[in-house]
């Protein structure tokens, strides 16, 4: 093995040798040229020494030097986020040498999918660089459906609090989201509020995703639009405001999301979280939002140029703005006769009048205006009276109170048992009352109208307001008879007259000047002439 030196001095002793035997030079040259080649060794061999020193030298500050620690403040800061969550749960990869970290909150993601569709496709990327592998993932590396990249370690935070999976750059400073929620959620069933008799049996659940599906494979057009906005600082809540362009006004879509741009709650879990910046002034007790749990129902409101809310966690829809008329109104109307869905229409009209008026009427007549009631009438009302220790008044009053007080038992109990209570109140607690002289049987009968007449209200949002002033009106008959009464009617029908929702009456149709209005809010007519409308 031949010596780096040895051949430095050999090739330059040859070079010389060679080169003085030149005769065309003079002697002057050959002189030089022997002197200079016959020490050039010394030159190269010294540079060859320090060449070796230097490469020697920074091998060993190579290896005795520490590795520059990797930078993880990005991670640092996820971490700290979720600090005490028992469910927060980190992974560390390698992928092409490239190390990432892994997060998401066990139980709220799939374990398969991130197998399947994150750990897996990283596994077979083969890059260095860790800017290459950020590239390579988001343009489709990772298989993934969804995919989001977050540059900030709240937004990071945000993702995986909502059922996100995020895979950690360090060195890149960020992280790329991925959509792997978990499928455990509640599946479609038939409506149990709004009962369907001739139209769909689905009804909206807890998911919003879930939701908004139905209605686009009712509404096959790109006309049906979609704007999302996140409430409670908190929940983190997805609330969709859902229109069909060309039929909902613009002006009263831009109204709608000015109102849910400008609270801040803390938590939305119920509807009226929502509703009560849905509603328009002035507040009252009479609902001005329609609620629905059918998806069929709430796409014919889109189509009649409503406005629909859909909020994430909640099993409804939300319709504005609403009117008295529309409350009035059930989806199986559509599926009857026009002669048929027109005679409910007005049942219901006047089960509205005897759930709100009858009470006060009885009170008022019985204790104010006896020669109103036929004779035979008031002989049976006296003779049933002669034995019951208390007044008109406190029968009415008590009955009403027992009355909520069964119902309000009957909803928070168990349903076996809600209906137990329910025929135990109604059946052996009434006749006991009766046969103990306790009451007399026509308040019984009279109370009891008003609430199956309350029970035929589609909405009951609705009836809970009704049953309110029912009792105002029967206080007002209590004091004043009839006259309180109708002092009790005229101030509830201008306060209807006064309310407004998104610059629509309450009360439209009905206030309309338009001819037909009053044709409209209580007639249904065919379907082929309400479509031509």
């Amino acid at each position: 093995r031949c010596h780096s030196q040895d051949f430095f001095v050999s090739f330059a002793l040859s070079l010389g040798d060679s080169l003085a035997n030149i005769t065309s030079l003079t002697s002057f040259v050959n002189t030089f040229l022997k002197i200079y080649l016959k020490n050039f060794h010394l030159f190269f061999g010294a540079l060859h020494i320090v060449f070796c020193a230097g490469y020697t030298s920074h091998m060993f500050d190579f290896l005795s030097s520490d590795p520059a620690p990797a930078r993880r403040d990005f991670s640092r800061s996820v971490e700290k986020e979720f600090d005490k969550c028992a469910d927060f749960e980190s992974r560390a990869l390698s992928a092409g040498g490239v190390s990432l970290t892994l997060f998401y909150l066990d139980g709220c993601v799939s374990a398969e999918q991130i197998s399947s569709e994150i750990v897996r496709p990283l596994s077979l990327l083969r890059t260095r660089s860790e800017r290459d592998l950020l590239t390579r993932a988001l343009e489709g590396g990772v298989w993934a459906c969804t995919v989001r990249q977050r540059v900030s370690p709240a937004d990071t935070v945000s993702d995986i609090a909502a059922g996100y999976a995020a895979l950690v750059f360090d060195g890149e400073n960020t992280a790329l989201t991925f959509e792997v929620k978990t499928g455990d959620k509640r599946g479609v069933d038939a409506p149990t509020v709004e009962k369907s008799v001739l139209g769909a049996k689905d009804a909206f659940i807890e998911s919003v995703r879930v939701n908004t599906a139905l209605l686009r494979r009712r509404v096959g057009k790109p006309s049906l639009k979609l704007w999302e906005t996140v409430l409670g600082s908190e929940t983190k809540t997805k609330v969709d405001i859902l229109y069909i362009e060309g039929e909902a006004p613009p002006e009263q879509v831009e109204r709608i999301k000015a109102r849910l741009s400008l609270p801040d709650i803390p938590a939305v879990l119920a509807a009226g979280d929502v509703e009560q910046y849905l509603a328009g002034p002035p507040r009252g007790i009479f609902p001005q939002v329609i609620h629905t749990e059918r998806p069929d129902r709430f796409v014919l409101g889109l189509a009649r140029g409503k406005i629909g809310v859909l909020c994430d966690g909640l099993p409804i829809g939300f319709l504005l703005p609403a009117t008295l008329p529309d409350m009035l109104r059930v989806q199986e109307d559509r599926a009857r006769h026009a002669a048929v869905a027109t005679a409910l229409v007005l049942l219901r009209y006047l089960a509205l009048f005897l759930s709100l008026a009858l009470p006060a009427l009885y009170v008022a007549i019985a204790m104010y205006h006896q020669e109103m009631i036929p004779y035979k009438l008031l002989q049976s009302v006296i003779d049933s009276k002669q034995s019951v220790p208390f007044s008109t008044a406190a029968e009415t009053l008590g009955m009403l109170l027992s009355f909520e007080l069964l119902q309000e038992a009957g909803i928070r109990l168990p349903d076996p048992v809600g209906q137990t209570v329910s025929v135990i109140g109604a059946l052996i607690v009434g006749q006991s009352a009766v046969e103990a002289k306790v009451l007399s049987p026509i308040v019984i009968i009279v109370v009891a109208m008003a609430g199956i007449a309350g029970y035929a209200q589609p909405s009951q949002e609705l009836g809970a307001a009704v049953r309110l002033w029912r009792v105002a009106l029967v206080l007002g008959a209590v004091v004043l008879g009839l006259y309180g009464v109708m002092a009790g009617l005229m101030l509830l029908l201008w306060r209807l007259c006064d309310m407004e929702n998104l610059g629509v009456s309450y009360l439209s149709p009905l206030t309309d000047s338009r001819p037909g209005s009053l044709r409209r809010a209580f007639l249904r007519p065919p379907l082929r002439k309400e479509n031509r409308k």
